[in-house]
């Protein structure tokens, strides 16, 4: 009798850890809710604009001309140009090139942040979760003091350290969003560790990596993707801000941070400058966290459409 029950943990094992979210649901959910499908939209058309930038884009972005020096949008002014729809800065660079290949700076931060940090929280916080004890009061005593510091103040610390440049923005964003994921993986593993499956997997020697990548993170991966939604919006003002102060992506590379900080000495001649870019990161930003809501409705039973 001991033999035949051994012998079909395997298939218990498989149907309890079975992932309890279904693709064609979460769906259906998130095209109920107006809010979700607009959010999507906007990310969408960002990233479609950030992947097509090359062609979208008029002119070059880095091309200066100063005889078409701060030229207003189209019907803002009788000195508004045509062939610059957004207007142009103090370089005479047109403003509808820079916006569409800053995006992509915006986005790929964005991302690879998110990524970046959420693989290594996510682990840090899976094997606190699990094992408990004296790993657990380490990793939860090291985010209580990363916690401790304004997240925006400490990317700015770790931005002037590293040094300006793509990589190091990531890095430097990243070094501080991953107490984020380190504490929701957590909480959920402290739950998912005492549930059947887990303990069954642990009484036939299952490896504690295995169940830890197989049946561990794989429940979690709803409130991961909750939380990188919601927080994809704060890297991105996070970058920005970044590249506003200085410590960012410098060079001729157009960012909408950067932008905004070349706009700020021309408010009252060419408020356009620093306004453009502004409604392009509360736009990306909007849409995200419309999507995020949505997610998080479509994820959560406790807040599902009956």
């Amino acid at each position: 009798m001991v033999e035949s029950k051994a012998s079909q943990l395997p298939q218990d094992l498989q149907i309890l850890a079975r992932p309890p979210v279904q693709l064609s649901r979460i769906v259906k959910t998130l095209l109920l809710s107006r809010m979700a499908v607009l959010g999507a939209l906007i990310f969408a058309l960002f990233l479609l604009i950030a992947i097509f930038a090359s062609v979208l884009a008029p002119y070059d972005p880095t091309e200066q001309d100063l005889k078409f020096r701060l030229l207003p949008p189209l019907g803002m002014g009788e000195s508004a140009n045509p062939a610059f729809p957004l207007g142009t800065d103090n370089l005479g660079r047109d403003i509808l090139s820079r916006l569409l290949y800053g995006s992509r700076i915006s986005l790929i931060v964005g991302v690879s942040t998110i990524l970046l940090s959420g693989v290594v929280g996510s682990l840090i916080g899976a094997v606190a979760g699990f094992y408990r004890g004296i790993w657990d009061n380490i990793a939860m005593r090291l985010v209580d003091v990363w916690m401790a510091f304004p997240s925006l103040l400490m990317a700015i610390a770790f931005g002037a350290a590293l040094g300006p440049g793509l990589v190091n923005v990531v890095l430097a964003l990243s070094l501080t969003t991953w107490v984020v994921y380190c504490r929701v993986v957590r909480a959920e593993v402290l739950s998912i560790r005492e549930r059947d499956y887990i303990m069954a997997a642990q009484s036939i020697g299952v490896r504690d990596l295995h169940i830890i990548l197989r049946h561990v993170l794989p429940n979690v991966l709803a409130s991961m993707l909750v939380v990188s939604t919601l927080q994809m919006g704060t890297v991105i003002v996070s970058e920005a801000s970044l590249n506003f102060l200085g410590v960012g992506i410098q060079g001729s590379v157009p960012t909408w941070g950067g932008m905004l900080a070349d706009g700020r000495e021309f408010m009252r001649q060419a408020w356009w400058l620093a306004t453009l870019p502004g409604l392009a990161i509360s736009a990306v930003v909007l849409g995200i966290n419309l999507l995020g809501d949505g997610l998080r409705d479509a994820l959560d039973p406790r807040l599902r459409r009956r």
